[in-house]
Parts: C-alpha cells; structure tokens; sequence
C-alpha cells in the first residue's frame, strides 16, 4: 500500500474545466469569485440570524442553518480550486489531491441529501401532526438524525474513495470537468471498475433514492392533509411554509438528475459540466435568497442582525 501510494503521489490529472478559450478565462474567474463570495456571506447571515434570534430556535431553523453550513462547505470544496487554476493558468491536481476532493464533495451531498430529507420529515410532523410536533420533533432527536447523516455520508464517501485506490490510470488523464468527479475518474481508469460500478449504483439507491422517495412520500400526505384545510387563508399559510423547501428540493434533485440525464442523453462531458455549475454552485448560492425572502420571520431576524452589525461600526 505504501509503495503504491508513493507511485500515485507523481500522478496528476488535467481538470480541463468549462472552457479553453483564453478570452473567457477572466469573464469564468470572475463569475465563479461573485458566485462564491454571494454563497458564503448569504448562508453565513443565515447561521447568524437563526444562532441569535431565540424565536428562531426551533427544528426547522436549526437544519436550515445546518443546511447552510454544508452549502458553504460544499462550494469551498471545488471553487477556491476553480478560482486558482484559472489564475495560474495551471489546470493539474496531484491524484491524492482529486482523492481528497472527491471525499468532500460526496460527504456534502450526501449530508445535504440527509438535510433535506429532514426538513421534509419536519415538515410532514408539523402539518400532519400538529398536536404532537413538540413531542416528536424534540431537539435530541434533531441532533441525532443530522449526525445520523453526517456519518452515513463519510462513509459513503470512504467506501468509494478507498475503493479508487485500487485503480490503475492510463496515459489520458484529461478530466473534461471543473473538479474531481467519481464518474469521471473511473471512466479513465485503466483496471477493471465493476466492483466500483456496483458500490456506486447500490449506495446511490440507499442513500440517494430512498430519502428521495421519503420527501415524495411525506409531500403526498402533506398535499392530503393541507386539502382538508377548510379556510383558503389556511390552506395558503400551510403549502408557504412548504414553498421553500418544495423549491430547494427541486432544485437540488432536478440539477442533480439533469447532470447524469444529459450526459447520458449527449454523451458530451463538457455539457455535464456546464449543468454541474447549477448543482454545485448555484443552487447553494440561492437557498439563502430562498428561504429568506419567502420567510417573514428570517427576513425579521436578518434586519435585526444587520442593525446590530451597523450599531458596531
């Protein structure tokens, strides 16, 4: 294991990312910097806003606010990464290094995966059995389910990264991508990927499609229950509270499955990877807009934040 280690170590792929033309370099450097900077102060004012307004203490806050620390960890996996190559000019990443970043972006998806299934269960709890949300939904079983999730996806991610160790590259090591994808690296290798092909279509359908088909289940028996609703005023404060986690959802699992549906469909990697912007970067960058602008009481606390920010200065 050692020796082999010692041998990838000189081993570096060409992470060719979305385009080769030199004049669009700046335009992509600084679309990727505004993007990633929007993320990170969007999803931070969010942490902040929910850590300091006590009204906001409640499950539904507390995986928001979760769901904004994996966003901001999610970027910072593959941005910082972007924005360095396309300023040195240097498009390489030690194999070691494309391990690595493989391990944290399918850490963070998984757990953003488990985030939002959760909030579906909250959601669920808090419409459909609204008489016992306090009793279920107590805050030791909110923090048990987001480590639940958390150690799930460090172990998918482990499995599938230990599993690429065994592999064996080729001369081509073009990666027609912006970052290090487990798809991508098993197409170049060398050696026989069955087994790794297997790990990934048997994990994917635990931990991808089963909480998939948990937020579709617990939507049905939301939709039923909000249309026994008499009162249209009741019916519309209800599908609100939904409205935004019904659009992250969307987008989340609908720019996921267009990246695999339109590489399978185009067979082109390079359109993969424009359609991989949105998964990856856009859709981390718009949950905050998401969930603060359809939510009075984020849109209170963030004032209130802000005013305390100013009142410093």
């Amino acid at each position: 294991m050692c020796f082999l280690m010692k041998i990838l170590k000189d081993v570096y792929f060409l992470l060719l990312g979305l385009s080769e033309d030199p004049e669009l370099q700046p335009l992509l450097f600084g679309l990727f910097l505004s993007m990633y900077l929007v993320t990170v102060l969007g999803n931070l004012l969010i942490i902040l806003a929910i850590s300091s307004d006590s009204h906001l203490h409640t499950p539904m806050y507390f995986f928001l606010s979760n769901l904004s620390f994996v966003d901001i960890c999610f970027t910072t996996t593959t941005i910082p990464k972007i924005l360095v190559n396309i300023q040195t000019q240097r498009k390489h990443i030690s194999y070691p290094g494309c391990l690595t970043q493989i391990c944290f972006v399918l850490t963070f998806a998984g757990l953003e995966n488990g985030i939002l299934t959760m909030m579906a269960y909250d959601r669920f709890v808090a419409i459909c059995h609204p008489l016992r949300y306090n009793v279920v939904m107590t805050p030791r079983l909110c923090g048990l389910m987001v480590l639940l999730s958390f150690l799930l996806s460090v172990l998918d991610a482990l499995l599938h990264t230990l599993m690429a160790l065994r592999l064996s590259f080729c001369t081509d090591l073009e990666i027609p991508h912006f970052f290090c994808e487990l798809a991508h690296l098993l197409k170049l290798a060398c050696s026989d990927i069955f087994i790794n092909n297997v790990c990934v279509y048997v994990v994917t359908s635990l931990l991808g499609v089963v909480p998939l088909t948990g937020i579709i289940f617990s939507y049905i028996r939301i939709v039923s229950s909000i249309l026994k609703i008499p009162s249209a005023g009741g019916k519309y404060k209800a599908f609100s509270i939904c409205g935004s986690h019904l659009i992250v959802v969307s987008l989340f699992y609908g720019t996921g499955f267009g990246v695999y549906l339109t590489s399978a469909a185009t067979h082109s990697s390079r359109k993969s990877a424009v359609v991989s912007v949105i998964y990856t970067v856009v859709t981390p960058m718009l949950n905050p807009f998401i969930y603060s602008l359809r939510n009075k009481d984020m849109m209170g606390a963030l004032r209130k934040l802000i005013s305390r920010i100013s009142s410093f200065r």
